[in-house]
């Protein structure tokens, strides 16, 4: 029989989820432990783009609540665009904590290991946050770490997905970035109105990804497999009077 001690404990923690469950009104994937700590105090956070690729965080369409996750999170540049929801673990921390405080981060960096006890080493879970992000669910005056709870949640994005082009003429790079859904893009593809047929690309670094056909003065149309296994297509989004450092908008999320 399991003992009071116990049974104790595993009510709070049925309580505790239960609890964490509600907070948007919906059941979401399950809750995993991580810490968080908060950087760029003295950085415009819109330059917090990093890793990803993504230049501008607000031009991305992610605002200022970015992060930077540690490499079990980061998946090699897969995780970029990624949406969790986050919250300080009161239950271990009630001093710093806010209490049933929340936010939406998207990963838009990656927070490396310093293989000497670092809280991004790995195996840990740990988000890196904008500062404006991170006093959203902690106190400010605290020692710049907390234990968080975190889940994977679906991307609300305004606005259509945007492709930049980038490159030259035997090497084009798209930046993909703020795609709904799930966020995270696990495959993608272009076509161009003369070659009429779709050519995968390899992700070059973060959102970064990567042709090497020759597609200039053509139409350009993407196809997108998510994380999730939504596949999306974005016809004709990019006009052929395009030219490197453009960003062309799809209408809306699911053209």
């Amino acid at each position: 029989m399991a003992s009071a001690s116990c049974l104790c404990v595993w009510l709070w923690s049925f309580v505790l989820v239960v609890g964490l469950e509600g907070i948007n009104g919906q059941v979401g994937s399950r809750w995993l432990n991580a810490r968080a700590t908060f950087y760029g105090g003295n950085q415009n956070p819109s330059t917090l783009g990093g890793a990803c690729g993504y230049e501008n965080s607000y031009q991305a369409g992610f605002g200022i609540n970015t992060a930077a996750v540690s490499g079990a999170l980061f998946r090699g540049g897969q995780a970029c665009g990624a949406c969790y929801q986050v919250i300080c673990n009161n239950r271990l921390d009630r001093k710093w904590c806010l209490r049933r405080a929340s936010v939406t981060v998207t990963a838009t960096n990656f927070c490396p290991s310093n293989n000497h006890g670092g809280w991004c080493d790995p195996p840990q879970h740990h988000f890196d946050m904008s500062m404006p992000a991170f006093f959203r669910i902690a106190r400010q005056g605290n020692e710049g770490i907390v234990p968080v709870l975190y889940r994977r949640v679906g991307c609300k994005r305004r606005g259509g997905v945007r492709f930049t082009l980038k490159g030259q003429p035997n090497f084009n790079m798209i930046m993909i970035s703020n795609v709904g859904g799930s966020g995270d893009i696990k495959s993608a593809w272009i076509r161009g109105s003369r070659t009429r047929t779709w050519t995968p690309m390899q992700r070059n670094w973060g959102a970064n990804w990567q042709t090497h056909f020759d597609v200039r003065a053509q139409t350009l149309s993407f196809r997108l497999t998510l994380v999730d296994g939504k596949t999306l297509e974005f016809l004709n989004v990019v006009p052929s009077s395009w030219n490197f450092g453009q960003t062309f908008a799809s209408h809306n999320q699911f053209s």
